[in-house]
């Protein structure tokens, strides 16, 4: 909110101008990021958890400003509905039904998955999404203009719009910790939960790791883990004891980076956004010149009447 109308227009200009320029360009996301095969990640094992929200609080008080005790997060009431995040609430656990066993739900933590190639990230056209190279996609306030097309673009529906504040307005969302984990640590869920549901690690080895639990107990989960390739990859996966769809999982994701689908459109929307200002600056210049000769000619043909 802080950026003024100068700096926005040059920012515009700089998306446009590198639209021009063709594949060398970096005016999009998904363009300037390849990947780095060191970034990190967090496997969910939802077979393990116990639904304590233990996460949640951690995350309130690592993340949030208003900080909220512990007995808060120990009310079991707001499982009668699922919730998603939003501006307060950076990850949420729901719960389920387990179809295989009906005395022992199963518990699902969501949050911002920080996708490998970010949909939020390329839509945002002042580029207040990075994907950084360890692995969380952060977001940058002062850059944002609040136009949520992030929360349009987002398959996980993450991004979540702050409305208390009418003045400073904010877009918010899980930052994976980006402090702590640029620091060697872990993120405040992963550290706090006590039934290690949670593994942070190397992507690439989680993944291995994933696959090895499944082969070692078929019986125990579905052959499938999420994140490993939905929308081109994500640093949050999962592995379940029942398939994903019925635990509010989206499947119909295909393995595709959603950047790739709007790669052409939103190179126009660049293009659009310089050449568009510019002619509508030259409509206005050249309508300012033909009223200045109109009035000159009036008052030339006023002066001639008065003179005869």
């Amino acid at each position: 909110m802080s950026m003024d109308r100068r700096t926005c227009l040059k920012r515009l200009a700089g998306l446009g101008g590198a639209s021009l320029l063709g594949p060398a360009s970096q005016a999009l996301a998904h363009e300037t990021f390849s990947g780095n095969p060191d970034r990190f990640g967090v496997l969910v094992d939802l077979s393990v958890c116990v639904g304590c929200r233990k996460c949640e609080w951690a995350c309130n008080n690592a993340n949030l400003p208003e900080k909220k005790p512990i007995e808060y997060f120990e009310d079991e009431s707001v499982f009668s509905e699922v919730r998603r995040m939003h501006a307060d609430t950076f990850t949420v656990v729901n719960r389920f039904d387990n179809p295989r066993d009906p005395e022992k739900p199963i518990y699902v933590k969501r949050q911002c998955m920080h996708c490998d190639e970010p949909a939020c990230a390329s839509a945002c056209f002042v580029k207040a999404f990075i994907k950084t190279p360890e692995g969380p996609v952060i977001h940058d306030a002062s850059l944002c203009m609040g136009c949520r097309y992030c929360m349009l673009s987002c398959p996980f529906d993450v991004p979540a719009y702050q409305y208390n504040d009418a003045f400073t307005p904010e877009v918010t969302k899980c930052t994976f910790c980006f402090d702590k984990v640029s620091d060697g640590e872990v993120p405040a869920c992963v550290k706090v939960c006590p039934v290690e549901a949670l593994t942070f690690g190397k992507r690439k080895e989680l993944i291995d790791v994933a696959h090895e639990k499944i082969r070692a107990k078929p019986e125990q989960y579905v052959n499938h883990v999420y994140g490993e390739t939905e929308v081109g990859g994500t640093s949050w996966m999962y592995i379940s004891p029942v398939p994903f769809e019925e635990l509010g999982f989206r499947t119909d994701l295909g393995t595709t980076p959603i950047p790739q689908y709007s790669r052409g459109f939103l190179t126009m929307v660049s293009l659009v956004l310089v050449t568009w200002p510019v002619f509508c600056m030259g409509a206005y210049t050249f309508s300012k010149r033909r009223e200045k000769v109109a009035e000159a000619e009036s008052t030339e043909k006023i002066s001639e009447e008065e003179q005869s």
